[in-house]
């Protein structure tokens, strides 16, 4: 006789995975937490620079329907997200969920709480920082909403250089 199996957990069973994960923030280590919310925030910073240019680049389109920027923002941010979980990256909103579940459960101190919570919090706060400084660097951030692109001109202008 065949048997009904769920991939999802009961929410007990999803609570006591959470507090295990949390347990396992503790026990990585100051370092690799911080290492971990680092890269996480470098990640952050590339998800909303993504979103940013190619919903902000969108302004033509925007005024005829101007939920569709809104649609194209919504469907890029959570491709980082996902890799940020497939990295093991950590974000301070993870950090706040799991660690104070494995307090409860008694499988961390309580002083890790703060700990981690700080740690994770400067990690990601200096991983966009660092991203943030690195985009203004090579000035990505350049407005090109308003700017209009006529390839034809530029091609004439082009060749009339070459025959000079």
């Amino acid at each position: 006789m065949a048997t009904l199996v769920s991939i999802c957990k009961a929410p007990k069973d999803g609570y006591m995975g959470m507090a295990e994960a949390g347990a396992a923030v503790c026990a990585r280590g100051g370092l690799k937490v911080f290492h971990a919310s680092f890269y996480a925030g470098c990640y952050i910073g590339f998800g909303a620079q993504l979103s940013m240019k190619i919903a902000g680049g969108m302004a033509h389109m925007a005024k005829d329907d101007p939920g569709i920027t809104a649609f194209v923002f919504a469907a890029l941010f959570p491709v980082l997200l996902f890799l940020i979980l497939m990295t093991g990256g950590l974000l301070y909103t993870g950090v706040t969920a799991v660690v104070p579940m494995a307090v409860l459960e008694g499988k961390a101190h309580w002083i890790n709480i703060p700990k981690y919570f700080a740690i994770s919090w400067l990690g990601n706060l200096a991983g966009c920082l660092l991203f943030a400084c690195c985009i203004q660097y090579v000035d990505l951030s350049m407005d090109v909403a308003d700017m209009a692109f006529d390839f034809r001109s530029e091609e004439r202008r082009v060749g009339k250089e070459c025959r000079s």
